[in-house]
């Protein structure tokens, strides 16, 4: 991904403590000619906004750092946005101007509304999103669902940030594991997608310790690839029934596709025999002695001692690198390809990428994520040793509804829902994806500490505060009157956001903008429980309205690019 200037002077398009940042070192660049100027942030609000560290200019001007800081003092006026500057040792320290900080950042939020964050950096930029992609053999377990969790708000994040987006699931529906399924429907009749668990388990087991078997799995894959009708239409029937269950599950947690690639579609179209062809024009090539076809990738750091790739079987049939090469050059074709996989993927990856770099062509950027453990232990689930999404759904579900008949004495099956699943997604999604989650239901659905409830409960307390105003807010405010110092730190925290999100959209981090909302919320509830909003002064009332009109839409657009929902009253 391209990054734009870490600074944009005069325009909305960066958070507006950058335009703070800026000016100030305009200021500074004035009095002192052809110096990098760094600035950093003191640790505490009283000493400043920011601060110039002036050790680097003392060999140049041949003073005390401590005297250059007074120097300059002298020679740095305020404006529109210093208010004030103090000498602190070999620190000058920058006061912004908080009235320009409060109008600007309360101003632009409520005219922007659900846009506010956005930088456009993504704009005439477009991007094929490839997340999930589960085999088609049986329902997903959890360690899936981080995938799809991650993927959905990248998606999100960056259709956010103007990127024009297209999000791929792609089907593995050829591959051995799909062939033992085939093999193990025959003489079934109206297989349903909750039983392809129990089948495939039962017929992986059989087929480990049958070499029969095994040869029968791979003679399906021999008639698959040379196009035998009957063996084709087996394949995609026993697939269909998968990827529709699949599909029904996540899109309950709203999580959609925009299009589904077919790994068989590869085949049909001969482009894994086009991008065999390619492979061998490079030279790079050998047969080894089982005559498969196999990949020389000496020179790519891949950590292994002997970096080979192995493309085809011995009877000419493709493997997954192969039909995966095959398809990393077709969607490199419609623009970058960010694919979302288990950190156990990481070398697999990098051989892909070496492959496309063999043959000069643009490689795939990688989101790589870690493990979802279960704090408590494993739940009861069917085959015994994985966690299933649809079970860890309902669970959630569950537990949601018992919280809140423990609070209220009654369930709102709704709220439920939203309480759940948010409680989902952010328990994953705080974590840095190359993190192990270590996964707490009483943590995750608690309405204190880092979790989703809490964040949705102080979106719901501000609509509460605002039900209370007769769901009024005033069409405008006094906003120098928000001056104390919980207003102004709430204030700078708003004003960050556009930032957030450009750093996770670069970064493609979720948990960026996760642990930020988290702080957002904690922040706004500090301020609540020391200063009233509905008993004050008209002037000052109206202020505090605004103020939390735009923590509240703050609130909304981070949980929104969470794919986690919002709600009124809790």
């Amino acid at each position: 991904l391209n990054k734009i200037n870490k600074f944009i002077i005069n325009s909305f398009l960066n958070s507006l403590m950058d335009k703070f940042r800026e000016e100030i070192i305009k200021a500074i660049k004035k009095e002192i000619k052809d110096v990098d100027i760094t600035l950093e942030v003191p640790p505490k609000p009283e000493l400043g906004d920011y601060a110039f560290p002036c050790f680097s200019l003392s060999k140049f001007y041949k003073k005390n750092p401590a005297d250059i800081a007074k120097d300059l003092a002298l020679k740095i006026k305020k404006s529109k946005f210093i208010s004030e500057i103090k000498v602190i040792g070999p620190y000058l320290n920058f006061f912004i101007n908080k009235d320009t900080l409060n109008e600007d950042t309360l101003s632009r939020i409520l005219k922007e509304k659900n846009n506010y964050g956005s930088s456009g950096i993504g704009k005439n930029k477009k991007i094929i999103l490839e997340h999930t992609s589960i085999n088609p053999n049986a329902s997903p377990h959890v360690g899936r669902a981080r995938n799809a969790f991650i993927g959905d708000a990248l998606a999100r994040i960056l259709r956010f940030s103007k990127y024009s987006v297209e999000v791929h699931y792609y089907v593995n529906d050829i591959g051995k594991q799909i062939a033992m399924l085939v093999l193990a429907a025959k003489n079934k009749k109206n297989i349903q997608f909750e039983d392809l668990l129990k089948i495939y388990m039962d017929i992986a087991a059989k087929v480990e310790k049958s070499k029969d078997l095994e040869k029968d799995v791979l003679n399906l894959l021999y008639k698959l690839e040379n196009g035998d009708k009957k063996i084709i239409s087996e394949f995609k029937k026993i697939v269909n029934v998968s990827i529709k269950g699949q599909i029904k599950l996540l899109s309950e947690l709203g999580i959609e596709y925009d299009v589904f690639d077919y790994e068989s579609s590869y085949l049909w179209s001969r482009k894994t025999h086009e991008a065999l062809k390619l492979l061998e024009k490079t030279g790079r090539f050998f047969f080894d002695k089982d005559n498969r076809f196999v990949l020389d990738e000496k020179g790519f750091e891949l950590g292994m001692k002997v970096p080979v790739l192995v493309l085809t079987r011995g009877d000419g049939t493709s493997l997954y690198p192969l039909r995966d090469i095959a398809y990393a050059l077709d969607v490199g074709k419609k623009g970058e390809n960010i694919v979302v996989l288990g950190e156990d993927q990481k070398l697999y990856s990098d051989q892909i990428n070496s492959a496309l770099k063999i043959l000069e062509k643009k490689t795939r950027k990688a989101v790589f994520y870690s493990f979802v453990l279960l704090d408590e232990g494993k739940m009861s689930t069917r085959d015994g040793n994985v966690v299933l999404l649809e079970d860890f759904m309902s669970e959630a579900l569950k537990k949601a509804g018992g919280e809140l008949r423990q609070r209220y004495k009654k369930i709102d099956n709704k709220a439920a829902r939203v309480i759940a699943y948010g409680a989902l997604k952010y328990g994953i999604l705080k974590v840095s994806p190359e993190k192990n989650v270590i996964f707490n239901w009483q943590q995750a659905l608690s309405f204190d500490g880092e979790t989703a409830p809490y964040i949705q409960y102080a979106y719901a307390r501000i609509s509460s505060i605002i039900k209370k105003n007769k769901n009024k807010l005033p069409k405008k405010a006094d906003f120098s009157l928000l001056d104390k110092k919980e207003e102004i730190e709430l204030i700078k925290k708003l004003a960050d956001f556009p930032n957030i999100v450009e750093k996770t959209a670069n970064e493609l981090r979720p948990s960026i903008i996760a642990n930020y909302v988290y702080e957002l919320a904690k922040q706004f509830n500090e301020f609540y429980h020391i200063h009233n909003i509905l008993k004050e002064k008209q002037d000052t009332k109206n202020a505090r309205l605004l103020l939390a009109s735009c923590v509240r839409q703050v609130l909304k657009n981070s949980l929104n690019l969470l794919g986690i929902d919002v709600l009124e009253r809790m």
